[in-house]
């Protein structure tokens, strides 16, 4: 990532992939296209380090709340700029001030917080225009699955910056909005039972969704390991 920042390359981005985001990636032509290519697709959740497993991979996770801790604490050093485009009224701001107070000097060169219809040509302009002079080395998406792919994909052509990352929750998370799970869940990749008690209705059709892929993924991985091996044992 400081490569590409240092040389001022543009239209670099990174998918934060769980296994929700593997599911309609399998089914929406745009959402596997935005996956495959990313310059890197971070693993998200356990459910995608099983599936994983199954077909003979080692993943090792790093999700979207992470990532930006590692960012922040990293881009304090270099000089990176950070702006936060996403979230619900007044949680990007909160984001802000909470991340500056840990990481002291982290620049935040602009936060965002867009309705939640879809903007105006004019409107979409503008903010365009905001961000490209804003000049930040990061954009950190925060528009929930599927829509800030979707978002990240129709501007990479036209935000002068270097990266961009969807990481949906994370700004309910380090905003303080939504508490995080503890992280006893977190090291044994439990986050999703934490959000699915505090939000059931909310969660509960998209882990249905998790269910269904890593189910499908794990069966096709083990049958295609048993295949390979009576074709190598005849």
């Amino acid at each position: 990532m400081d490569r590409a920042i240092q040389s001022r390359e543009t239209a670099h981005y990174i998918s934060i992939t769980n296994t929700e985001a593997m599911y309609h990636g399998l089914r929406i032509p745009e959402q596997g296209d935005y996956i495959r290519g990313a310059d890197f697709s971070l693993c998200d959740g356990v459910g995608v380090v099983a599936a994983g497993f199954a077909w003979g991979h080692r993943l090792r996770r790093l999700n979207g709340p992470i990532l930006q801790l590692e960012c922040s604490r990293h881009g304090v050093v270099h000089g990176w700029r950070h702006f936060f485009y996403g979230g619900k009224q007044g949680v990007a701001e909160a984001m802000a001030a909470r991340l500056r107070a840990r990481f002291a000097g982290l620049i935040v060169c602009g936060t965002y917080c867009p309705p939640f219809r879809e903007l105006l040509p004019e409107e979409d302009e503008a903010v365009v225009r905001l961000i490209n002079e804003a000049r930040p080395d990061i954009v950190w998406v925060g528009l929930g699955l599927l829509k800030q792919e979707r978002w990240i994909a129709a501007h990479r052509g036209r935000l002068a910056a270097p990266w961009m990352v969807g990481v949906g929750a994370a700004f309910d998370y380090l905003s303080g909005a939504i508490p995080w799970a503890p992280p006893v869940l977190r090291l044994l990749g439990l986050e999703w039972v934490f959000r699915l008690l505090l939000e059931p209705r909310l969660r509960a059709k998209r882990y249905w969704w998790s269910l269904v892929y890593v189910v499908e993924a794990a069966t096709e991985g083990i049958l295609t390991w048993r295949s390979k091996r009576r074709t190598s044992a005849g």
